[in-house]
This record gives structure tokens, sequence and C-alpha cells, in this order.
């Protein structure tokens, strides 16, 4: 930081939150705003993603992490439905689990401190304080066989293959049912990864199941050209967060809205703590993108971040 960098610092006190009975979420973050640490940061990705959907940016959605089994499902889903997800790249596992939720079958609230091998024995699967009965993936299976059989013989995209399987779902509060109905693109590309995968391999031992990983590339490179002050909205890392940035560097795009909701840091060198800044030595940011990285639990600053910016967009 230079002498005039830290000039125009000194300019900014530090703001002291005062925090009152009845306070709205939108409130509470405009309390935040000009604080420190997490809550300077959570105020100011609030900031970034209403001016990004204020804009009528193209909005690309990328979802990793264990986000519907703990509860982040509706979430995507009304954000879809609304309008303000144009893009969505997520996990393989993410749609297993929304599939297992739009069947009725429930993800239930157990707890991380408890005896692993007793829940083996009495078939209970754990992703940390959710439980999972393995009998649900029986259901899914039978479920999963049904969809790859009315596909036939030819071939489709993993895209074409996600919104054949939300064509599919008769829960209006699936991800992909919504996505399917507001004909938004949902890319899985590491879908093998995934119980859907698994069942995908059986599948093909005795049937013809023909989806090529690589057709979707020029689809989503053509949204990517054509998108309009693009930005990302990034839950975790991972697959999804490469996904999307990759697709826009072979254009003449950049976002020019970026914010990441992550524990994880960028010591390691991996890519879902990698900071946003170094993602502009790429070229996958332009160099006056507004832009953020969140670093707490997206159970947690997700809910936050979306009531904040739905309550002025409300207000518009």
């Amino acid at each position: 930081m230079d002498h005039h960098s830290i000039e125009k610092s000194l300019q900014c006190p530090i703001n002291q939150t005062r925090v009152t009975a009845g306070m709205s979420v939108d409130e509470l973050m405009h309390a935040l705003d000009g604080c420190a640490f997490g809550a300077g940061r959570i105020a100011d990705a609030v900031n970034i993603y209403h001016e990004m959907l204020s804009n009528k940016s193209t909005s690309f959605f990328g979802l990793a992490g264990a986000m519907v089994p703990a509860g982040m499902r509706a979430i995507v889903a009304d954000l879809i439905r609304d309008g303000y997800i144009d893009v969505l790249v997520t996990t393989g596992a993410n749609m297993v689990h929304e599939v297992v939720e739009s069947m009725g079958l429930h993800h239930y609230k157990g707890t991380e401190q408890t005896d692993d091998l007793e829940l083996k024995h009495q078939e209970i699967n754990r992703i940390y304080d959710v439980f999972l009965p393995e009998h649900h993936f029986t259901d899914f299976e039978e479920k999963m066989q049904a969809i790859f059989s009315d596909i036939g013989d030819k071939t489709i995209s993993i895209r074409e293959f996600m919104t054949h399987i939300g064509n599919n779902i008769d829960d209006k509060n699936s991800i992909l049912r919504t996505a399917a109905d507001m004909n938004v693109p949902v890319y899985c590309p590491a879908i093998q990864d995934s119980m859907i995968g698994l069942q995908a391999w059986l599948y093909k031992q005795m049937h013809t199941l023909n989806v090529d990983a690589f057709a979707d590339m020029r689809e989503m490179i053509d949204i990517c050209y054509e998108a309009k002050n693009p930005g990302a909205l990034l839950i975790g890392g991972g697959v999804p967060k490469n996904y999307i940035f990759q697709s826009m560097l072979v254009t003449h795009q950049e976002f020019e809205y970026a914010i990441q909701l992550t524990m994880d840091t960028p010591q390691t060198g991996g890519l879902s703590g990698a900071t946003l800044d170094e993602a502009r030595s790429w070229g996958k940011l332009s160099e006056n993108a507004r832009s953020v990285t969140v670093h707490s639990d997206a159970t947690i600053t997700l809910p936050l971040l979306v009531a904040a910016v739905r309550s002025r967009l409300a207000k518009a």
C-alpha cells in the first residue's frame, strides 16, 4: 500500500454498529457497512449483489458443498424462479440430494457427535449433523433408472440431461424442475462424481445411454460471449467455480461482479480458497470488477445475503 492509499484509508473510520430491536436483515446489513473483518465483507457482498441484480447482469451461480442437505435448496430454487439466476453450475452431489428431496424423502437433523458405526448398522448416512436413511437411495435408484430409460439411443449433453431430470420431477420446489420450467440451464460438469453418475454407469451395463461430456462447452461459452455485465455468486469453489470462470476466458469478456462465500483459505493454492484478486491475473475478472470474498459458513451468509438483497430489490 503506497502513501496515497494509506492517507485515503485514514479518511474512513470504522463504523461502530448499533443493533436495535425489530431490525430487518437489510437494516442489519446497512448497519454492518463500514465495519471490519467478516461483518464488513458480508455488507460489501450485499451491496455488490444488489448492484449486480439491479443492473440486470447475466447472473452465474456456482453451487458447491453440501448446501441442499443443509437446507438451502429452496433459496436456490426461488432465485431461479424469480429470474435472479441465469446459469446454474453445480456439483453432482447437490443434485442427488435435490432429487431425493423432490421425492418427499427428507434429510434429518442429527448430530456430529455420534457413533458412526452404529449409524452404519442402522443404515443411516451422515453428512456432519445431517442424517439420511440409506433406504432413500433405493427409491432414488429406481427413479433414476426410469429417467435413464426415457432418453433412448440419442446422444445428449449433460445440461440436456439435467433438464430431462427436471422435466421428470413433480415437486414445484425443486431446483431442477424450476430450472426446466424457467428455461435456465443447469450445468454439472463433474456429474460422474455423484450417485447420479454411479447409477448412470450401472444403467449402461445393460442399456444404451449416451451423454456427451463436452457438448455443453459451446452452449456455455456462447452464453458467456453474449452475457451483459456478467456476474458470479460462488458458493464454495471446486468444479462449479472453475467451470464458470474458465468458460469466460475464451471470450472477449470478463466478469464485472464476483462474490465468493467460502471457508477455504488461499495458502494451499487450491481453487476453492483462491482469492478473487488472483482471478484477475488470469483475466477472469475485469480490472475494475466489484468483488468480495466472505470467509464464513455459506449456510449463514447465503440466507443473509439473499434476504437483504431481496428487501432492497422490493423497495426499488
